[in-house]
């Protein structure tokens, strides 16, 4: 297990990407040299007091292991990441992390399906830059209610093009590429490719449409549960996922699990 470290570092840049979401990226060197993609890190603000009492938790988005960078994504929803979009290069912002078990690509995977919705999308531009440098051709498909909203396509560009496979936009009202939710994409997908392995991470609904199915076809499939978090270490069992194997804690026994083995 790797350990889990506390880090203070000044803030690089802190952008909005789209409606209601930013990308902040904090000089972190000891969490970027250790991450590993699906896991994730609690925040908190360290330049100022923080209004939140318990630290956030965002996914690791991207690092850069050479510049000491670890990049999250995070949506406005209340006090603490409103507090969150009025920090400014230079502002220390508290991290820890990397914390919970990522992603686990089956060996030999030529060809996989992404499937993210919402800010659920940062959980897995990491596993689409492994997959494509491991040889796997990556589609993506991301979903978002609407044009607005859709945030991160041009991160996985790059791994799109480089794995020869395709990008796909989802918008609820259709303002952006295919009306309707993710499935209405992946369904298709799946039906007409022969993939070997999914990764899903978005809400809960969103992940139950795209893992079954993908279940039914036979594919190996994982998904990065979202569960309110407390402690983030554990402690607390506020982030229980109820499994085949019992009651799991989302925080360090996930956030990534098997499809299959959770009870939907």
């Amino acid at each position: 297990m790797v350990q889990k470290l506390q880090e203070s570092g000044p803030v690089l840049f802190n952008r909005q990407i789209a409606e209601g979401i930013y990308h902040l990226s904090v000089l972190a060197p000891r969490i970027a040299a250790t991450a590993h993609p699906g896991q994730f890190v609690q925040v908190k603000v360290a330049s100022e007091p923080s209004v939140q009492f318990l630290r956030m938790p965002f996914a690791v988005f991207d690092v850069d292991v050479d510049a000491g960078s670890v990049d999250i994504c995070y949506q406005v929803v209340g006090d603490g990441t409103e507090q969150l979009t009025h920090v400014g290069i230079g502002d220390e912002v508290d991290l820890v992390g990397p914390i919970g078990n990522g992603w686990h690509v089956p060996t030999g995977t030529t060809h996989a399906l992404l499937a993210c919705g919402g800010v659920g999308t940062p959980a897995l531009k990491l596993l689409a830059d492994e997959l494509a440098a491991q040889g796997a051709r990556v589609d993506v498909v991301i979903g978002a209610t609407t044009a607005d909203r859709v945030a991160c396509t041009e991160q996985f560009e790059d791994s799109v093009r480089r794995s020869q496979g395709a990008l796909y936009i989802a918008t609820d009202d259709g303002s952006m590429g295919v009306k309707g939710f993710v499935n209405a994409v992946t369904d298709e997908l799946l039906a007409t490719n022969d993939y070997d392995y999914v990764a899903v991470c978005g809400p809960p609904l969103m992940e139950r449409s795209v893992a079954l199915p993908a279940i039914e076809h036979g594919v190996t499939c994982e998904i990065s549960m979202e569960r309110l978090m407390a402690c983030g270490v554990g402690a607390c069992l506020g982030c229980v996922v109820e499994t085949t194997g019992g009651l799991k804690r989302c925080c360090v026994d996930g956030p990534v699990f098997d499809a299959s083995e959770v009870i939907w």
